[in-house]
Formats: C-alpha cells, structure tokens, sequence
C-alpha cells in the first residue's frame, strides 16, 4: 500500500479548479522507477510526484506513462507542500518564493518538455476547440488582451494516456512566456490561473494558488 496526498494547482482566484497533482511524501517507500511508473498510471493523474528528500526538495515526476525530469504544476505544489525554498528536480535546481497566497518557481525555458505553442485569433477560437487526435502535445492560445497580458489558453497532451486535456500547464505557459517575452496572466482549461514572467539569468517564474486537494490521503495503490 502507498499513501499520497492530492493537491489541487493553479487554481482560479476563487480557489475553484486547479490541476489535480498526486504527491507521495514517502518517495524511499518506492524505490524502483517501474513502481513509481505504475502508481502514476494507476493514479491516472497528469503528474504524480515523488518526494525523495523533503527537507532538501528532492523530487522525481512522472505522468501515467513516462518520468519527465521537470514539469510546472508538480513543483508548484510540491514547493507548496514541503514549504521549501527551492527544489532539487532531475532537470536541475528549481527556485522557489511565495507572495500574496502564490507559489511560485523559477527554472529554464529549455527544462520544459516539448510542446506546440499554437496561436489563434481569439479567446472564442481556443474555447471552441475540439479535443486533436493523439500524436502531438498542443498548447493552444490566444490573447485575451494583449496590453493586459492576459491569454486564455488550453492544453492538449496527444500521449494517449487518458489525459485528453490538461486542466493548467506550468511547462507550457513558462515556454510561452520566453518565447513572448513578457509576463502574463494566463486561464487555462475550465478556469485555471497561472502567472509567469521573466526574471533575471535567462530564468521564467511561473506560480499560482495551491490547495489541498478532494481527498487529502488516500491509500491502496501500487505494490510497494
């Protein structure tokens, strides 16, 4: 049996919606990333982490069918959970700082996996999308208003894993932040909210609201 928690990441300003994040705080209770790789499929989240060290920060991420070395929903809510001040990822070391209830990181553009930043002509145009067929991670965006920095996006994954969208995308919206330039209020999915922007040496902050999740602890999962 193995205990995780959930977490619910980038929520609105209300405190509604967010991006569902498993966190198992004992990651030395699961030693081998096959185990890991299972409990993340059978957790079905987007993200499922793993704290290895939580006074140091050190955790290891994985979706329902691959470990990725840095994501941006995992590490807000881990950063929030362990009330470190900076994370130690596979990636690299992720700062952390907090400011008016956000929780925010800071790492490098190139970190973030491989997605297609795609650009419509209106927030209506990325409302109406349909769900694309598997095969490409697509982040779909427009501008809300422009001189604001606000952009209403969506995220579609394209692995086949069951996540047919993702609710709010750190990864993505810190890549459209260096290739804007420029920080940015962003609503993704049903109405997530993150906040990015640039900051000094190259690095993209992305942050937002994190709050415990619909069942806090649950057990009964992998074989470890």
């Amino acid at each position: 049996m193995t205990d995780y928690e959930v977490l619910r990441v980038f929520c609105g300003p209300d405190g509604r919606y967010g991006n569902e994040l498993g966190v198992v705080r004992d990651g030395a209770a699961v030693p081998e990333r096959a185990d890991r790789q299972l409990i993340a499929g059978e957790l079905g989240f987007s993200e499922t982490v793993f704290v290895d060290d939580p006074e140091r920060g050190e955790i290891d991420i994985y979706t329902p069918t691959l470990r990725l070395p840095f994501a941006g929903h995992p590490c807000v809510g881990a950063a929030w959970l362990l009330g470190v001040d900076r994370l130690v990822t596979a990636a690299g070391v992720v700062g952390v700082r907090r400011a008016d209830g956000l929780t925010l990181i800071e790492a490098r553009p190139e970190w973030a996996p491989s997605r297609t930043l795609r650009p419509y002509g209106s927030a209506a145009e990325v409302e109406a999308l349909e769900v694309p067929p598997p095969g490409e991670w697509i982040y779909a965006w427009a501008w809300q208003d422009e001189a604001a920095g606000t952009v209403r996006a969506r995220g579609f994954p394209g692995r086949g894993d069951g996540i047919d969208e993702d609710e709010a995308t750190g990864a993505a919206a810190l890549s459209l932040t260096a290739r804007l330039g420029r920080a940015l209020t962003v609503t993704q999915g049903r109405g997530s909210q993150l906040l990015t922007g640039p900051r000094p040496g190259g690095l993209i902050e992305v942050g937002g609201r994190v709050v415990p999740g619909p069942a806090q602890r649950r057990g009964g999962v992998g074989s470890a």
